[in-house]
């Protein structure tokens, strides 16, 4: 989260539902990991085999409202061991869904609402609660990276420049490498700033010292770039951003297209 990197991604046509999108990555996550997940995609078949296709695949995920659940064990206050029952339709569609999966539902109230998610995580010695919670309070920072690619890189474009499915993918896949490249470098630029995550550095300052450097390096002197990438480094701290203001907030707005 704190990175911005991009493990994985997928896309398909307008008629490929998010759903389907999402199975195809689970073959690329990593082992001992944590999946947030948005509210929209709650199904006990993804979630299980989410988790069961490799060595603790875990998941977090908001209440939704009317989810079906039996709580079996008490934890503490805001903490409990629960049981959600599997549908007939599910179990068909998944093969080898149990008729119940075993989770964790914690509560916490932040400013005034009850925030209530789900989650695999069910051993509460290794995962407390209220970190658990707050965790996913920072999944906004999914959101941010979106809007970095938006605006940062694609200029606040509604459209691609590409007009064929097949470039549509090439320029997409372009974006995110491009993404990543920056993001990356931006990694090894916060090691220089202790206690400062890479989430905490201008996205569009640090491109624009990034693409620098790589516009002002000559070619004829690759040997030269090791020393640029270590002065670029040591000029970190000024990207640093000022604090976020915790009580800034605002609801979702539509946002009306030209």
């Amino acid at each position: 989260l704190t990175s911005h990197l991009l493990i994985s991604s997928t896309f398909e046509s307008y008629h490929s539902s998010e759903m389907k999108l999402a199975e195809k990555l689970i073959s690329t996550t990593p082992d001992h990991s944590l999946t947030l997940f948005d509210k929209g995609f709650y199904s006990l078949g993804l979630l299980h085999h989410w988790q069961s296709q490799g060595e603790h695949r875990h998941w977090l995920i908001p209440l939704k409202k009317g989810t079906q659940y039996e709580i079996k064990h008490k934890l503490g206050r805001n903490d409990a061991l629960v049981m959600l029952r599997t549908s007939p339709q599910a179990r068909k569609q998944w093969p080898g869904l149990p008729l119940e999966i075993r989770a964790r539902l914690l509560s916490k109230t932040i400013k005034g609402k009850v925030v209530s998610v789900l989650t695999s995580m069910t051993d509460p010695l290794r995962f407390p609660c209220d970190e658990i919670v707050d965790l996913y309070s920072q999944r906004w920072e999914i959101e941010l990276g979106y809007r970095e690619i938006k605006q940062g890189l694609l200029g606040g474009e509604y459209t691609l420049r590409s007009k064929t499915p097949e470039m549509i993918a090439q320029e997409l896949w372009g974006v995110l490498l491009g993404y990543n490249l920056l993001r990356y470098q931006m990694v090894q630029m916060s090691r220089q700033c202790p206690g400062v995550y890479p989430c905490e550095m201008s996205f569009t300052a640090c491109s624009w010292a990034i693409l620098g450097l790589l516009h002002g390096t000559s070619l004829n002197h690759p040997g030269n770039l090791p020393g640029f990438l270590a002065d670029l480094q040591a000029s970190a701290p000024q990207y640093v951003l000022p604090h976020r203001r915790p009580d800034r907030w605002f609801p979702r707005a539509v946002k009306q297209r030209p």
